[in-house]
């Protein structure tokens, strides 16, 4: 008589994960995530302050744009205070319009929003300017006064310059934006 076979000691064991394994592959998942979740907080910030500064290049683009289609002057008026920052483009005279941060905008008789861009204290992007306004002339095409137009984060800033002709020039002036100049 032969001995029944004995099942064979693989066939036997139990396929899947132990708790130990489980619980090593969690932790290290976990340690990754941890890394990678600053450096992913950081690049959105660097995005999101790109993104406002490249409208911001946009809109002064259309401000000199406007002017010289409308064959009179258009304000690029900067406010900032404690619902945010904005800035309106506007015809008629300095101060006639204002914007604040939640998107309301109020104009003066004889003057005429052209555009509203809010940022309210909630957004981790703001804008400082260092003149309340810059008018652009439009018979020569120039801006008044120049300006340095700072998009700014927790994290860092991005300087937009202005000169006379309405070129903007983006530079970094804490080193904090890869492919900008140093300001």
């Amino acid at each position: 008589m032969q001995s029944p076979q004995r099942p064979h000691r693989a066939l036997l064991r139990q396929r899947g994960l132990t708790l130990v394994e489980a619980a090593t592959v969690t932790a290290i998942v976990a340690v990754l995530i941890g890394v990678a979740a600053p450096s992913l907080h950081d690049t959105v910030l660097r995005r999101q302050v790109e993104g406002v500064a490249a409208q911001l290049e946009t809109d002064l683009q259309l401000a000199r744009a406007e002017a010289v289609a409308r064959n009179k002057t258009v304000r690029m008026a900067f406010v900032r205070d404690a619902s945010g920052s904005c800035y309106v483009l506007h015809t008629g005279a300095a101060g006639g319009c204002r914007c604040d941060g939640q998107g309301e905008t109020r104009c003066m008789p004889g003057a005429e929003a052209l555009r509203t861009v809010p940022l309210g204290a909630a957004s981790p992007v703001q804008i400082r300017a260092n003149s309340a306004s810059m008018a652009f002339d439009a018979t020569r095409g120039t801006v008044t006064p120049t300006g340095t137009l700072r998009v700014q984060s927790a994290a860092g800033s991005l300087h937009q310059i202005v000169n006379i002709m309405g070129r903007v020039r983006s530079c970094t002036p804490d080193g904090w934006l890869v492919g900008y100049r140093p300001c």
